[in-house]
């Protein structure tokens, strides 16, 4: 008999072979079933508790693969993919993991029948490439257009994106808020960071409104603040990250000093420190004056009273785009308040009440301004709404539909949602495959049925009869209608082409090549090693620590004899008492006692 040989460590987990792969499928397809309801206009959402207790309201395909904390390591692969379609296009994310999923589901069948999955893996990637063809084939290009009817089409789109959120009766309202806040931007670099969202409860969402430049909430203010201006016209902006306020002593901070006259020299020095600082800012021409650290009440009122607005410690993010949309640079001493562009410029700002909040709002600029003043122009949309979560919600909604805003102006071509796009593929690929031989042919066709999964789920979750419309959309794709999907509002299908759900291409293209991957790195997976954890649950304790006062009971057992004395429970009230004060005054100390000592004195303890 051959002797046993261990590779890896005692405890791990290994698992291989078939019931591997389909274990692998069969998780993947969990985390589909927890998304697959959210898919569309009428998509349910989810209610996700975290485990701080926070709760949140979302259909988003990415934020709930986020929240949801997955530790099986195939399924993982799914949230990788849901993230990167976020990341990339930012719409499309519950699409994704759908298609993936309906992927692995219909080929599951020839992995049991014991099909060499390397051929699978080659099917699927050959489907990909053919789906993709046929959607840049489809696609149709946006050239010489006027910026009216591009506006329009971008409209379209971003409404198109936002029918599944929660703000879909409002996606007119957005819609063209979201394409005004995109074109606002420098193009064609279209920085997203330059689209500030600030959220302010209460009110209706459609008291939302979108600001031409910079806004942020009022920071914390003294006294004085409420003398200072409230608006200016071609004002010049100081930005500082320097403390404008006497600065306390360190701790343990120690001055010596051997009369009154050395103490008054301290003080006049700092606040000299301070004036000259304060003499600098209004000297150089400044009408605004924001820093990352605080303001305190002396630098407030000297503001005031020379007519100059300030405002201390001012977010990360609102002074970066402050600095970009208006210029100058964020200074660290206020000698360099002279050099040139050391100062921003804007053509107004203004204090305003929104809600129960009060925002500072840096609007226009200025045509001949000096250099290094307006470098990058900017945008800030203000939230209105009730509840803290609702509002959460439609910030995400707002990033997906200028997310697809941007790729829509950078790659100019464009699909029929609602489930078109999938159909014709699918009609695609059932008629490539029947050019093919071998096992590539049953493959290529599960693959086909896989793509019809998106418009199936579109009507599942708006509660229509699935099979028949599918039925229907098969025969029209037969006619040469391509555009043909489901149209939520009437309950049938239509043209959805005509009836404006448009989509970007690239938002297809993306989830067709991310979701074949995805499917084609868990089919590749045969073995799975999970290695066990160091210092898991079946590693010893570490030996807890003497501490300042504790014997060392640890390192010596007590004799035989003295445990069959005593019992335990005798015992540990011996230990006890021997932390007891009055033992401790009357003797030496426990941490100073050997073990042995101590239990000489246990032998001679009166009986407990």
């Amino acid at each position: 008999m051959q002797p046993q040989i261990l590779l890896l460590k005692e405890g791990t987990d290994q698992s291989q072979g078939k019931p591997q792969l389909i274990s692998n499928i069969n998780a993947c397809q969990l985390v589909v079933d927890a998304v697959r309801t959210t898919l569309g206009p009428r998509g349910m959402d989810k209610l996700i508790v975290d485990h701080q207790g926070k709760a949140v309201i979302s259909n988003d395909g990415a934020t709930i693969m986020k929240l949801l904390d997955i530790v099986h390591p195939a399924a993982k692969t799914l949230v990788d993919i849901a993230k990167s379609q976020d990341a990339e296009v930012g719409d499309g994310t519950t699409s994704v993991v759908l298609l993936a999923g309906e992927v692995l589901k219909r080929l599951k069948p020839f992995v049991e029948e014991g099909v060499h999955p390397r051929i699978i893996v080659r099917a699927v990637r050959t489907a990909s490439k053919i789906a993709v063809d046929k959607v840049k084939d489809l696609a149709v290009k946006i050239d010489n257009r006027t910026p009216d009817e591009q506006r329009e089409l971008l409209r379209k789109c971003a409404a198109t994106a936002m029918s599944s959120k929660l703000i879909h009766r409002q996606k007119d309202f957005f819609s063209k808020m979201v394409v005004d806040a995109v074109m606002s931007l420098d193009y064609p670099l279209l920085p997203l960071e330059m689209i500030g969202i600030k959220k302010v409860a209460g009110g209706a969402l459609e008291d939302s409104f979108l600001v031409a430049g910079v806004a942020f909430k009022k920071t914390f203010s003294y006294a004085g603040f409420e003398m200072q201006p409230k608006s200016y016209d071609n004002c010049k902006i100081a930005l500082l990250n320097i403390e404008l306020e006497l600065k306390a002593e360190r701790d343990n901070a120690e001055v010596r000093v051997d009369n009154v006259v050395e103490y008054q020299k301290v003080v006049d020095a700092e606040w000299q420190i301070l004036y000259e600082k304060l003499a600098a800012l209004h000297a150089s021409g400044a009408n605004v004056v924001l820093s990352k650290l605080p303001i305190g009440d002396v630098a407030t009122q000297y503001f005031a009273d020379r007519d100059m607005f300030c405002a201390g410690r001012v977010p990360e993010e609102d002074m970066r785009r402050t600095q970009r949309a208006c210029g100058g640079a964020v200074l660290s001493t206020t000698r360099e308040l002279d050099a040139a562009g050391a100062l921003g410029s804007c053509a107004h700002f203004t204090e305003k009440q929104v809600g129960g909040e009060r925002y500072n709002i840096f609007t226009g600029y200025i045509k001949e301004a000096p250099v290094g003043c307006p470098a990058a122009k900017t945008c800030t949309v203000v939230l209105r709404g009730g509840a803290e979560q609702f509002l959460e919600e439609t910030e995400r909604s707002l990033h997906d539909a200028i997310m697809i805003v941007r790729r829509t102006i950078k790659n100019d071509a464009v699909v029929a949602g609602g489930g078109a796009i999938e159909m014709e593929i699918s009609k695609e690929l059932r008629e490539q495959s029947r050019r093919m031989a071998g096992k590539e042919q049953l493959l290529v066709g599960a693959v086909a049925r896989a793509f019809e999964a998106p418009a199936r789920q579109l009507a599942d979750n708006a509660g229509f009869d699935a099979t028949n419309l599918l039925n229907k959309l098969r025969q029209k794709h037969h006619q040469g209608e391509i555009w043909y999907g489901i149209d939520i509002q009437k309950e049938d299908i239509a043209d959805n082409f005509v009836n404006c759900v448009w989509e970007p291409a690239v938002v297809k293209i993306n989830c067709i090549t991310a979701a074949c991957e995805a499917a084609s790195q868990i089919l590749s997976i045969d073995e799975t090693i999970k290695n066990v954890k160091s210092g898991g649950d079946d590693a010893p304790a570490p030996r807890p620590g003497r501490g300042m006062g504790r014997p060392r009971f640890g390192a010596r057992q007590l004799p035989s004899e003295w445990v069959g004395h005593w019992n335990i429970s005798s015992i540990r009230r011996f230990q006890c008492l021997i932390y007891d004060n009055d033992v401790a005054r009357r003797r030496r100390p426990p941490s100073q006692l050997s073990t042995l000592s101590l239990m000489r004195r246990a032998a001679t303890w009166p009986r407990l």
